[in-house]
Parts: C-alpha cells; sequence; structure tokens
C-alpha cells in the first residue's frame, strides 16, 4: 500500500535539505497542532502569539526572505512548509502566511532600511505579528477603488478608512496598511497601539475559525512621515505582495487535500459495510484514484513553480494558474472524501468538513478563482475583461 504522493514519487524530486525541512514542519505540527486543532476549530480561536513564537523558533517566518534575522531558505522549501502547515489546518498556514508573505515581505520589500530594522528581526522570531491592510468592505478583487485615504498634515500623514478582512490583525503588532494619496495608493507601516487604531475581531465564522480575522478601522491616525514606504506608488507594491501570498496557497492547498485523503483511506480500510472493507468496492477505489491523481497533478505544478520561482523566472500569469487549479482540486478533493466518510465526515472526529469549509475561504482570497480566470484569460488573449 502507497500513500497518494508516493505514487508520484515526489521525494525524490527534493534536496536533502527540502525534505529536512518538510519533516520537520510535519513533526511541529504532529506535535503541537493535531491534538488541539478539533478543539481550536469548535470554539473559533486560536494561541496565535504562543504559536508565532514557536513558529519564529523554528525559523518559518519570512523563511524565505533574505537578512534581518531571516532564514532565507528557497522559495519550494517555503512552499513545501505551507503544504505541511495546511495538512493541519488552513487557519495556521495563514498566519505563516499573512506574517511572512505579506507583512514581513512588504517591508523587506518596499520599506525603508529603518522599518526594516525596526520590525523584521522581531517579526521573524514571533515577538511581533503583522497583518496587511488591503481588502476593504466594499472593495476586494478591485483593490484599485481603496476609499482609505492618507492625507498630509504638516511632516505627519493622517490615515482615515477602514480594512476588512485580515488575518492576524486583532493580535498584530504592526499593520502594512494601503491608502490612497494625492502621489497614488502608498503604504504605510502603522504600530497598531497608534490612538485611533483599533481592529474589532469578525466572529460567527463558518470557515478559518482556527484564524484570527478583523476589520481594521483608521480613525484619524496620526503617522510621522517616515511611517510610508518610500519608493513605491501605485497597485504595483500590494499585487507584489499577494503575488508572494498566493505562491504558499498553491502548496498549501494541498496539504489540506492530501490530508483529507489520508484520512478517508484510512477511514475506508477500517470501515466494513455489507460484512467488507469500504475500501474494497470499486465505485470507492475509483474516487480515491482521481483524488489521488489530482493531488499528485497539482504537486507536481507546484514544485514546477517552486522551481521557477527559485530560479527568478515565475511570472504572476503562472501564480494563477497554480493558485486557481490547487484550490479548486483540493476543495473538490475534500467534498469527494465526505461522501466516502458518509455521516462521520460532518464531525470533529475527521478533519474533512474542518478542510472543506477552509478551502471555501481559500478558494475566494488573495484573489478569487474568476479573477484568477480572467489573469489566465488576459495572458491567452492579450485583451483584459476586468474592466
Amino acid at each position: 500500500m502507497q500513500a497518494p504522493l508516493e505514487l508520484f514519487g515526489i521525494d525524490g524530486l527534493l534536496s536533502d535539505e527540502e525534505r529536512a525541512i518538510r519533516d520537520t514542519v510535519r513533526a511541529f505540527v504532529d506535535d503541537r497542532a493535531r491534538p488541539h486543532l478539533a478543539e481550536w476549530y469548535d470554539d473559533a480561536r486560536i494561541p496565535a502569539r504562543e504559536l508565532a513564537v514557536e513558529l519564529g523558533r523554528l525559523g518559518l517566518l519570512g523563511m524565505h526572505l533574505e537578512g534581518y534575522g531571516c532564514a532565507g531558505t528557497s522559495a519550494t522549501a517555503y512552499g513545501l512548509a505551507c503544504l505541511e502547515l495546511e495538512a493541519a489546518d488552513s487557519g495556521l498556514r495563514s498566519l505563516v502566511s499573512v506574517q511572512g508573505s505579506l507583512a514581513m515581505f512588504a517591508i523587506r520589500r518596499w520599506g525603508s532600511e529603518e522599518q526594516r530594522e525596526e520590525w523584521l528581526p522581531r517579526m521573524a522570531t514571533g515577538e511581533a505579528i503583522g497583518c496587511f491592510g488591503l481588502t476593504e468592505p466594499d472593495f476586494g478583487s478591485d483593490p484599485g477603488g481603496m476609499r482609505t485615504r492618507a492625507v498630509r498634515d504638516g511632516a505627519d500623514w493622517v490615515l482615515h478608512g477602514a480594512k476588512m478582512w485580515i488575518t492576524n490583525g486583532s493580535v498584530a503588532d504592526v499593520a502594512v496598511v494601503w491608502a490612497r494619496t494625492e502621489e497614488g495608493i502608498c503604504g504605510f507601516v502603522v504600530p497598531t497601539d497608534a490612538p485611533g487604531f483599533s481592529a474589532p475581531e469578525i466572529r460567527r465564522k463558518l470557515s478559518l475559525r482556527a484564524s484570527v480575522t478583523s476589520e481594521l478601522v483608521l480613525d484619524g491616525v496620526r503617522l510621522p512621515a517616515s511611517a510610508a514606504f518610500p519608493d513605491v506608488r501605485g497597485l504595483r507594491g500590494p499585487l507584489s505582495c499577494l503575488d508572494e501570498a498566493r505562491f504558499g496557497i498553491v502548496f498549501g492547498a494541498l496539504g489540506a487535500a492530501r490530508d483529507c485523503l489520508d484520512a478517508t483511506i484510512s477511514y475506508a480500510r477500517e470501515r466494513a459495510i455489507f460484512d467488507k472493507p469500504l475500501a474494497s468496492y470499486q465505485l470507492t477505489q475509483a474516487k480515491l484514484a482521481d483524488m489521488a491523481l489530482e493531488l499528485g497533478k497539482g504537486m507536481l505544478l507546484a514544485l514546477h513553480l517552486g522551481r521557477l520561482k527559485d530560479a527568478g523566472q515565475l511570472q504572476p500569469d503562472q501564480v494563477s494558474l497554480g493558485k486557481l487549479n490547487n484550490v479548486r482540486e483540493a476543495l473538490g478533493i475534500a467534498r469527494q472524501c465526505r461522501t466516502i466518510l458518509g455521516a462521520a465526515g460532518i464531525t470533529l472526529e475527521h478533519p474533512v468538513m474542518r478542510h472543506a469549509n477552509n478551502l471555501e475561504s481559500v478558494l475566494t482570497y488573495e484573489g478569487t478563482s474568476e479573477v484568477h480566470q480572467l489573469v489566465i484569460g488576459r495572458a491567452l488573449t492579450g485583451e483584459s475583461a476586468f474592466r
């Protein structure tokens, strides 16, 4: 009997370092997270601050960035870490992804040297948690329509507006906030203890329950001139950060799918139906074979994109290919696994429905499936269908 990805010989495509990082993250997840996942999900809470310090101790926060206390691993190794984190829960991977690929990446790529030195070392250790404020209540897929504004007042900036669906917002020490200025859209490094800043947590979620999701309210937040990113204006800044986060999702979603499939195979082998194992029926094996095939194809795509990124050749259109395919297929696998588990599949004794609910959010954040379809369509035709 082989595990699904063993059929594809995936281990032979990884370096020793990549396998070591993958195995380290998997062991951490098994020891630290898995025993508590059902409780965290059921209670809609996660010990984000404690976990951030532990994840920082492992070198997972901003792990693919260079300098300032970051590990400087390959992009592929980062992707494999995301896969193992999301095999536990999408909320755990989101914590790491938002910290490293959105907040830390934004400061590393677009921040001043002063901003980098102030925040990145503490964020790499998990001492400081970051969030990324781009999406607004009325502007998600169209971030260029944002209403949050920053106006000059003497040497200072004053921010007014609101952001929505912000992971880590209520536990963050620093927020990267994008706002409209007279010079164009600009990013700001905002300490969350600044007067006028608040981050009420969003409750009653049916998805990503083991994750902190918040609104950001900026009510006359006054910042010094040094809080602004110095050299980027327009959407180029935030979109470059989204590409980083989407790359992690390309791998991460496969972790959720793999966990669903592993749990389902185990269940089907043990569950007796009409006096023989559920796994012995042709219909069950056909479902398992099709799911293993899509999981393996998604993994090969993810690894290919990882190699392109490590070579400095990955294009945003290609990230859209990976995000669209792998999240869509992962959600399909989770739903199909639920049919094999039957009624048992709706309880937290098994991870399948939890993953399926989480993947409903992953399907639409960092760009909906429709947005990625249009990105790919534009690449194929040379015509933009966004406007």
